[in-house]
């Protein structure tokens, strides 16, 4: 018992720590943004593809052996939904993310005040040379 106020203390450093919160914002914005998608896609993607398909939706395609039912259609619409939280997440996100710390990096590496060696040298030989002492 003497050592449940250091866990204590040791588990509330370890639910502050900034990447822990950081994590759990992101989940909550992720599970905001696959409803969103997910509504999205069953909205107006599925009707579009209704359109074609001639069916009243994705999810009412189906095939049956041995009235076994396969809901293909419920399949087609998870692989829609998943390729376009992928792509709006890597166009709205990773791309831009990368630009922006592509350009950092550029900046990141500011032109050195130092002169190079070479030129340092050279002006060390220039002073020694100038007092008159031999190279």
């Amino acid at each position: 018992m003497s050592r449940l106020p250091e866990i204590l203390k040791e588990f509330r450093d370890f639910a502050l720590r900034g990447n822990v919160v950081e994590l759990a914002v992101a989940i909550v914005i992720g599970t905001a943004f696959t409803q969103l998608v997910q509504v999205f896609v069953a909205a107006f993607v599925s009707p579009l593809i209704s359109m074609f398909v001639g069916e009243s939706g994705l999810v009412d395609l189906r095939f049956s052996i041995n009235n076994a039912h396969f809901l293909y259609g419920a399949f087609l619409q998870a692989v829609i939904t998943f390729v376009t939280i992928a792509a709006v997440v890597f166009f709205l996100v990773v791309k831009p993310m990368n630009f922006l710390i592509a350009r950092v990096r550029r900046g990141e590496e500011p032109a050195s005040d130092a002169p190079a060696e070479d030129i340092t040298l050279l002006r060390e030989i220039r002073d020694l040379l100038r007092e008159g002492r031999a190279v």
